[in-house]
């Protein structure tokens, strides 16, 4: 399978730092809340039980954030679950929330990189990788550490954006590569990679409704923000520039809407 969108090496790994100080920032707290992903918790909460998660299970959470997913999977299912980010302040933040969920002895963080996970192979159950898969420059190199750490018969799940046809100039720069939205695949290639890796695919559920939720609220908190700036009520860290970012998700909205852009639950078992 050819990865015509791969960058070269230093751009990704530019790319990668990018994506994981955007995500550590105040201004992402304020537009995705504590969940940075469509159907939040919920739709975690569901490819949970698609994988199957029961007490016991060992489970990795890739590009787990701070810690919203892990924490409420090991709540639900009683499981053990290991988050890996790349950044930093993520992975404190993290570890703070499962500490204060009184889960510390089941839910750790550990700071890594998707294309290079620090584990060695076959010590999972399960592993879920919610919004993100899509951010990774190399999906091929990913999807093969996803099959390497998990065990014979383990169960990987990936929620995240699908594309259909060509996207609109908006939503093909960095801003949007950051936002999960430029290298988004069509589904048939997300299926393809988990299976070229070791892990075919034997559940798709399309969760469109998430998505259009999702950047509908990121529209109106952005019309919030922006009047809270201007009437010196709210301060955001750095230069935001709200008339990219409002035409970023006004294009995302309206790819949406043509089924340009989707969300889907992707399923898969290592042999």
């Amino acid at each position: 399978m050819a990865d015509t969108t791969r960058p070269a090496p230093a751009a990704a790994d530019e790319l990668k730092t990018c994506c994981a100080a955007l995500y550590e920032s105040d201004w992402a707290r304020l537009l995705l809340g504590d969940s940075f992903h469509p159907g939040g918790v919920a739709l975690t909460l569901r490819l949970g039980e698609a994988l199957g998660l029961g007490p016991g299970a060992r489970v990795l959470d890739v590009a787990a954030g701070k810690g919203t997913s892990a924490i409420a999977l090991a709540e639900r299912f009683g499981c053990a679950v290991v988050g890996v980010d790349l950044g930093a302040d993520t992975v404190r933040e993290a570890h703070a929330a499962a500490e204060a969920a009184g889960l510390a002895d089941r839910v750790r963080f550990e700071r890594g990189d998707a294309e290079r996970l620090p584990f060695a192979d076959g010590v999972f159950d399960a592993l879920i990788c919610e919004c993100a898969f899509c951010t990774f420059p190399d999906k091929r190199t990913a999807a093969a550490e996803f099959a390497r750490v998990l065990r014979p018969g383990g169960r990987g799940g990936l929620s995240d954006l699908t594309r259909s046809g060509a996207l609109p100039p908006e939503l093909d720069d960095l801003l949007a590569w950051i936002a999960c939205i430029a290298d988004a695949q069509p589904l048939d290639r997300y299926v393809a990679c988990l299976a070229e890796a070791g892990l075919p695919v034997d559940l798709v559920e399309p969760h469109d409704d998430a998505l259009a939720a999702m950047v509908a609220g990121i529209r109106t908190k952005l019309l919030g923000a922006e009047l809270l700036v201007k009437l010196r009520k709210l301060t955001l860290p750095g230069d935001i520039d709200f008339a990219r970012a409002t035409g970023l998700a006004r294009a995302a909205a309206e790819a949406v809407r043509q089924g340009q852009l989707g969300y889907a639950i992707v399923v898969g078992t290592k042999a």
